[in-house]
Parts: C-alpha cells; structure tokens; sequence
C-alpha cells in the first residue's frame, strides 16, 4: 500500500521502504550500552513510533541509528518469526484491550482468522482467558485454527451467523473485529449482541462495507476503526512487542511463511503476496 501511494503515509520519492524487520547490530558508537555487537533487535523501537521514518525504513541491507531506537530480541528465537513482531502482534493485542473491557470466559468473534492478525489476535486471547470465534473461508483451515487454540471455527457461508449463535449459545458476542470490509462486515454486525462494538483494522476485500442499517439502529451497534499508527497507541506497544516476543521463542505462536525473496526478486515477491500468504524479503541475503 506505500508503494501504491495508497497508505495514509506517504514519503516523498526516492525513498526506501518497509516498516518491518529484524537484523544484527555490526557495530557501536562510544558509550552505547543498551545493545551490543551481535545482538539481533528490532528496529526502529516500537513504541517510539510505528511508521519509522525516512531514515530508518528496513528494507535495506545497513543502515545507522541511534540506539535508543532499537529493542533487542531473544538469540534463540526463529529470526523469520521475530521480523514479523512490529504490526500484526500489536494490532491483535489492542484490538482486544482498546475498546471493549472483556472479561476472562468472554468471547470474540473475527474475520480473516487465518490472517496473522487473526492467529495473534487467537494466541493473545487465550493468554487472557478470553474465547474466539474465527470465520475462515476454506474447510482445511478449521482443524489448523483449532490446533493453535482457537475455540470456534466456521467456514464462512449464508447462515454463518446463526450458526455462530447456536455455537455460543446465550454468551454475549461483544467484540468483533473486521479485517476484510465488503459483505463480511455486516456478517460481524448481524453476530453481534446488542450494544456491540465492531471495529475495522484492514480491509482485505478492497469493498466498500455493506453493512444493515437495522443493525446499527436497533440494536444498536458502534463502529470503530483502528490504525497503530495513531498516536494514542504509542506508548503500548513495546510491552506488547516484548510479550509477543516471548512467545515466540517460547514456541507458542509461529506463523506460516508462504515464501521468502531477496530484494532483487521483489517484483516475484509481489506477485506472490497479491496471490495469498506471508511472503518476507531476505534483504541481506541470510535468514540467521
């Protein structure tokens, strides 16, 4: 979506881009003692801004930064794992926190389960007590959500509401989470108990939402929408990064890669992203 200029970001050209990724430290400046030679970290820190800056885009072989504006990472954690820390694990985690105050035993229903937001938004859920249902659009998916500890699985279809409800029987759906726009909010927004939020983080489907407005009215549903970018969510995602990362060293979450490029194969690495999957660019030419 930056390259497309259609992201609310929008540097000014040439630029590089990527607002991901992980590397090693090469080398320190004098008196740098929060990281050493060797260790892998994150950059830019999380927390201090999500979109990093011209100066410090990761899609790059080296760059020089200041220290402060790096989070060191586990050394024995999967490396193609940790690049993935910096947007979906945090967006899961305050999907969750930001608008609904969900007690343990409560459930959440979203779309797009099988996205990485959706396996996070799963693995956080569960570290909170929390249930989910998951609306996925292929049968094979059902068993691999359930593994990961998801607790409804549906495969997506006319009914999928009502059968949602007959799922949880009385429990209250007070939290939904949109991540694919189109005719799959208004499934969300029928799912929904009355006096529900529904919140919209992406919209895979490029449609506009198609949503009844006897929903909205009657029962009545609040629509939100959800960037990290956004300043209010700033200074939460560092610990939510750090919690993220723990679990993936811990080898509680890890999700699947469809593919991984060098940067010289990037127009390959498009086309394969816009056919489905996670696809990652192995910038330096080694995944260690």
């Amino acid at each position: 979506m930056v390259a497309q200029g259609i992201y609310a970001y929008r540097p000014p050209l040439p630029t590089v881009i990527g607002n991901e990724g992980v590397g090693r430290v090469l080398a320190i400046g004098p008196g740098v003692e929060s990281v050493k030679v060797g260790d892998r970290v994150l950059a830019p820190k999380v927390g201090d801004r999500v979109l990093a800056p011209l100066s410090s885009f990761t899609w790059r072989e080296r760059m020089v930064i200041s220290a402060v504006d790096l989070s060191t990472l586990p050394s024995d954690a999967d490396p193609q794992q940790l690049a993935m820390l910096a947007i979906n694990p945090p967006t899961a985690a305050l999907l969750l926190s930001e608008y609904i105050d969900l007690k343990p035993g409560e459930w959440v229903v979203q779309n797009a389960a099988n996205s990485g937001v959706g396996r996070w938004v799963i693995a956080f859920a569960k570290t909170r007590g929390l249930k989910t249902v998951n609306i996925v659009r292929r049968p094979e998916l059902v068993a691999e959500l359930e593994a990961i500890g998801g607790d409804v699985i549906v495969v997506d279809s006319p009914d999928v509401s009502e059968r949602i409800k007959a799922a949880v029987g009385h429990a209250e759906l007070r939290l939904a989470l949109d991540g694919v726009s189109g005719p799959a909010t208004g499934v969300l927004a029928a799912t929904l108990s009355p006096r529900g939020t529904l919140v919209s983080f992406a919209a895979m489907s490029w449609g506009p939402m198609s949503i009844s407005p006897l929903d909205v009215i009657f029962k009545p549903l609040t629509m939100r929408g959800f960037w990290l970018g956004h300043a209010e969510f700033a200074a939460k995602l560092a610990p939510t990064v750090a919690q993220a990362a723990e679990m993936i060293a811990s080898g509680r979450v890890h999700i699947p890669v469809a593919g991984t490029y060098p940067l010289s194969s990037i127009k390959e690495a498009i086309a394969h992203a816009q056919r489905g999957g996670k696809i990652l660019l192995d910038v330096a030419g080694s995944s260690t």
